[in-house]
């Protein structure tokens, strides 16, 4: 009886698949349709977050120090009857050079961004709600096909730009200025001359044995490196696979959470690991609903929030070990199905509530 009615539902599915359901199919075998899943590869992409600038330093000006003998008292004459007549003036001279001094601009930098895309859009088939003229009373009838579109995602990176570069500004230096003592001839001596020799001194100085200069250095840019996934090859519909019966009903994925958590503990791994993995493994390209429900207890909202949460977080484990993600189709049902009579404002045991608190998975249909 049970096959009989398994070929019956089989027989009464939308008009979009009657033309396109498994050939010579036995009886009491069950079938699913096998896809291509898409095929992605991750591309690096490096982002420049601050550029390269140069920095800008100061050697001082070298000085060194010089002698000079300069004259102190000119030659004069000297005489018998009438002497010679001096007097004295005051000759100034720079004993220390201006120079300049340089300061140093550094350069300055403001905040900038770089979006980047890491997911291309895409799009699946998906299995819809029932239409509305379905006489089967199997809520699995009669169900639309839809080719959902999700839209691209991007990342913004935060960078820096080079806002000005650094620069030098010169400061005019003072020079330093002494003088000394000359004697000069005012009168000559008459009638008898006789000649003195004129004097002489060292003097001391100090003069630019070398400017000031700069040295530049170049600082590297820094980067970072983004990873982002681009399709390599589009999948699609291939062939209907035969499948165990059992898989295409509900089937109990017994994990324990933690109350009010969608986070996956070591031992809830281990159970994906050990139920679904094979059945993924032994039914390539078949895909996989992952389903999960609350008891009535809380509120609608939140309950359906939590079990949205909950299979999500058991598809993102499947994704992290290699699975398509277009081969999974996880849905949250919060307390809309309940297994038994404790709903809202029923009394029930803790025993009962915890029967409608379960994750499940099934094969199903592209």
């Amino acid at each position: 009886m049970k096959n009989l009615l398994f070929l019956v539902a089989l027989l009464a599915t939308s008009t979009m698949f009657a033309q396109d359901l498994p050939e010579n199919p036995e009886v009491g075998k069950c079938y699913v349709r096998c896809t291509t899943p898409d095929v992605y590869e991750n591309e690096s992409v490096t982002v420049t977050i601050k550029p390269a600038y140069k920095v800008l330093k100061v050697v001082p000006a070298t000085y060194k120090t010089v002698t000079e003998r300069v004259l102190v008292k000119d030659e004069s004459k000297t005489l018998r009857v009438i002497p010679a007549k001096w007097g004295t003036e005051r000759v100034s001279f720079v004993s220390r050079e201006a120079a300049e001094s340089l300061r140093i601009v550094p350069a300055s930098f403001k905040s900038s961004s770089e979006t980047v895309e890491i997911k291309p859009a895409y799009a699946q088939w998906e299995l819809g709600a029932s239409a509305p003229d379905c006489d089967s009373n199997d809520p699995n009838d009669c169900r639309y096909w839809c080719y959902k579109g999700y839209p691209a995602e991007f990342t913004t990176v935060s960078t820096e730009v080079l806002a000005s570069d650094a620069s030098v500004e010169k400061i005019a230096g003072t020079a330093k200025s002494a003088s000394y003592t000359k004697r000069v001839l005012l009168e000559a001596a008459k009638v008898v001359e006789d000649i003195i020799p004129a004097e002489y001194e060292t003097i001391t100085k100090t003069v630019i044995d070398q400017p000031a200069r700069t040295v530049e250095e170049t600082v590297p840019a820094v980067t970072k490196t983004v990873t982002k996934e681009i399709l390599k090859s589009k999948g699609g519909l291939t062939s209907w696979k035969e499948v165990e019966c059992a898989l295409v009903e509900y089937q109990a994925l017994p994990i324990n959470w933690n109350l009010g958590s969608a986070t996956l503990t070591s031992g809830a791994k281990q159970i994906i690991d050990s139920r679904l993995m094979p059945v993924l493994e032994q039914n390539p390209g078949v895909k996989l609903e992952i389903a999960s429900h609350t008891d009535a207890r809380g509120t609608s909202s939140s309950n359906q929030d939590l079990s949205e949460r909950r299979a999500k977080a058991v598809a993102d484990y499947l994704i992290s070990k290699g699975v398509n993600s277009s081969l999974l189709v996880a849905n949250g049902y919060g307390e809309k199905r309940l297994k038994n009579r404790c709903a809202d404002g029923v009394s029930c045991t803790e025993r009962e509530h915890a029967t409608n608190r379960r994750t499940e998975f099934r094969l199903i249909n592209n």
